[in-house]
């Protein structure tokens, strides 16, 4: 990188928005506007000129969609892509969409162009670029191009399938867990949606439940949960305070709450609350993991996936120091090799693996 600044190309139709974004980043010392483009065939001249670092990507314009572009640049000039996303419906599909195309991480467009609401996007968008630029994006796009583990067709599910109200089978034999009150208990961050869907899909229908924490704004839990839903042979649901914990079911913070757990007997239920951010996060890995390591002990799985900053770290290790079995997942396969990392370091995991074996090691540690 030039002079060690982080080079950057803005894509978005939106002259507004292209001088909000390229106004608010050139602010910061480390990062290095290089241009802005309104819309893909000329962003793509700018690509080759500038060879920039990292790029962000309007998910709606003209000519060519954010999707389209994104899916050509993935696979002829793979380049850390950051989305920009309107906060609705539409925006959170595309959105998600966009990772499963490649795009490292996304972040939503301010509903005001004034004020704070523009400064905490701008603050967020310089953190993700940070991290999107040391990203492993050569190994996410082979993954993407070649399936997980080389032969994942789950995402090729049929919509009738989903509306029947039929669960997918991938002809697998499952083991089937009876009369367990095991939980697994799960956070991620940045690259985690792709993440989390390569083990989710390989749950059986019976596994034990599932809670989740995975690092996303308002709205797009909620899609992702639904998206999730669709593929998987367990449930999974978007959480709500007082949701019980059910075996063949998984449930996802949601976004702004942070999710801990409760225990009434041989019961556990989901509380959220809006309590302060941790490590800059709500909702937060260590509030779910602090939970675990209290009330589920060695009844307890935790696993901590790809993902930028340290949260779950101190949780996983405390999961581990009560009794559960803890497993991270391997630098080589994640977008972002930070809270496992940190986790790592604390000796917090009993196992070291990569992604595509995370499944496995999961239903290894519930057989025994």
């Amino acid at each position: 990188m030039m002079n060690n600044k982080i080079k950057v190309l803005i894509v978005d139709d939106s002259a507004v928005v292209r001088k909000i974004l390229s106004g608010g980043l050139s602010k910061y010392n480390d990062v290095e506007i290089v241009g802005t483009a309104p819309d893909p065939f000329i962003a793509r001249n700018k690509i080759i000129k500038f060879k920039p670092d990292v790029l962000t990507l309007d998910v709606e314009m003209p000519k060519m969609d954010g999707i389209t572009f994104l899916n050509k640049l993935m696979t002829h000039y793979p380049i850390p892509t950051i989305m920009v996303s309107s906060l609705t419906q539409e925006g959170c599909d595309a959105a998600l969409k966009a990772l499963e195309v490649g795009a490292v991480d996304f972040v939503a467009k301010p509903t005001n162009h004034l004020g704070s609401d523009v400064e905490n996007v701008i603050d967020e968008l310089y953190t993700k670029i940070k991290h999107a630029s040391r990203s492993n994006v050569i190994r996410l796009n082979q993954k993407r191009i070649l399936g997980c583990n080389g032969n994942n067709n789950r995402s090729q599910i049929n919509r009738s399938q989903i509306h029947s109200g039929s669960r997918p089978d991938n002809g697998k034999n499952y083991t089937v867990f009876k009369g367990t009150n095991k939980v697994i208990f799960i956070g991620a961050s940045t690259g985690g949606t792709e993440a989390l869907k390569d083990v989710l899909i390989k749950m059986p229908p019976d596994s034990p439940a599932i809670a989740i924490v995975q690092h996303m704004p308002p709205i797009f839990t909620k899609a992702f949960a639904e998206r999730m839903d669709s593929l998987c042979s367990i449930t999974v649901k978007e959480g709500k305070n007082g949701d019980s914990l059910l075996p063949g079911q998984a449930i996802i913070a949601p976004g702004n709450y942070h999710m801990s757990i409760k225990r009434n007997g041989a019961m556990y239920s989901i509380a959220t609350n809006q309590d302060a951010p941790i490590h800059h996060q709500r909702p937060a890995v260590d509030v779910l993991f602090d939970s675990a390591s209290k009330y589920v002990g060695p009844n307890a799985i935790g696993v901590i996936m790809t993902g930028m900053g340290s949260d779950g770290a101190t949780g996983l290790l405390k999961m581990k120091e009560s009794g559960a079995k803890t497993i991270a997942q391997d630098e080589d396969s994640c977008v972002v090799f930070g809270m496992p990392k940190e986790a790592i370091k604390l000796g917090a995991a009993d196992k070291v693996v990569p992604l595509h074996k995370i499944s496995e090691n999961i239903l290894s540690f519930l057989k025994n």
